[in-house]
């Protein structure tokens, strides 16, 4: 049976009819499967989710352990049976390599495939394993850089930006607006990797998640958080993280001398960065580019092609170009950027 006649757009979200599910629902709702756990498509309040268990972390992290009353962790490629015995979807999560635990969802029904990417990238992430090719019939794939004009660097070309930018002005503290999951840890991680062995200080909100991480076993090195630095001049010369929101704000005017950076892949756009007053920009995204949305549309190669959240029309109309029949699917509440860039 076509998956157009069995998934459909509520007000919540996604829903898939026989199975009485929603994908990374809005608002509570009985039954949700979350792909990952950023505040866009990770709520609380649910009656069951189902997620893989870094992603059930996460969520309690953020929103305590009632975040819903009941939860199912899910591995990579165990598939779980949802809806009637005598009329079975069979749902499989597939890693996304957007964040940690984040994870594409497949479900099969009455012999079709239906594959949502859920939010991903294919650039090499050591938090979290490689985007996996799922083959299906119909691909929903999101579209947050669903333009030709984004192509993204390699994250060791912006992370030395960065490390050059304190040898030249070492006497600034660098102040890095990384979102708090997934940017941020990765942000820490490709500095390591760099060489860069000083300790990393940290805006208050940002500790829970850099600490779940590590106990995720995923090595950040020392992490200090600001609010325990007593002489904050000491800062000069250091690398100092926080949310995007905090660049401008009160908190950031006891650092010395702050030279502005911006991690995310709407760097690219520079009027963004200029109205943000961003000094250093550095392209890192948690998505794919233009270039990789093209690519896993053809290596997945599905029979249709379904785009959300995001530059939806200008995928469809490549899609389409491609020789893919292709349409949006103009869900509203998933945010291009609140977390996400």
């Amino acid at each position: 049976m076509h998956p157009q006649h069995w998934m459909s757009v509520a007000s919540p979200g996604l829903y898939c009819r026989p199975a009485d599910l929603y994908i990374d629902p809005m608002e509570p709702v009985a039954q949700a499967v979350v792909t990952h756990g950023h505040a866009d498509h990770a709520r609380s309040g649910h009656q069951h989710v189902y997620a893989t268990h870094q992603t059930l972390a996460i969520m309690t992290t953020r929103y305590g352990e009632e975040m819903a009353q009941h939860t199912t962790g899910v591995d990579y490629a165990q598939s779980v049976t949802l809806g009637e015995p005598d009329d079975p979807v069979v749902m499989t999560l597939y890693p996304a390599g957007h964040i940690l635990g984040s994870a594409q969802v497949l479900l099969e029904y009455r012999g079709a495939r239906l594959v949502i990417s859920g939010d991903y990238k294919r650039r090499a992430d050591p938090t979290c394993p490689p985007f996996e090719i799922v083959p299906c019939d119909v691909f929903i794939t999101e579209a947050t850089f669903g333009l030709p004009v984004f192509t993204h660097p390699p994250i060791e070309h912006e992370v030395d930006k960065l490390i050059n930018s304190l040898q030249v002005f070492p006497h600034r503290c660098h102040l890095v607006g990384s979102y708090a999951l997934g940017k941020c840890q990765r942000v820490i991680l490709a500095l390591r990797q760099a060489g860069y062995t000083k300790p990393i200080y940290l805006h208050g909100a940002l500790i829970r998640l850099c600490q779940l991480y590590q106990q995720q076993g995923i090595e950040l090195g020392e992490l200090i958080a600001v609010n325990d630095v007593e002489d904050k001049a000491t800062l000069a010369g250091e690398i100092v993280i926080a949310p995007p929101s905090a660049l401008a704000d009160r908190w950031s005017r006891a650092l010395p001398d702050v030279r502005t950076v911006n991690a995310s892949g709407w760097m690219q756009i520079r009027a963004r960065a200029r109205q943000k007053q961003v000094e250093l920009p550095m392209i890192i995204s948690d998505h794919c580019d233009w270039p990789e949305l093209i690519q896993t549309i053809e290596e997945v190669n599905p029979a249709e092609v379904w785009v959300t959240h995001g530059r939806e029309d200008a995928l469809v109309y490549q899609a389409t170009q491609m020789g893919y029949k292709a349409k949006a699917l103009s869900l509203l509440g998933y945010e291009d950027e609140q977390e996400t860039g």
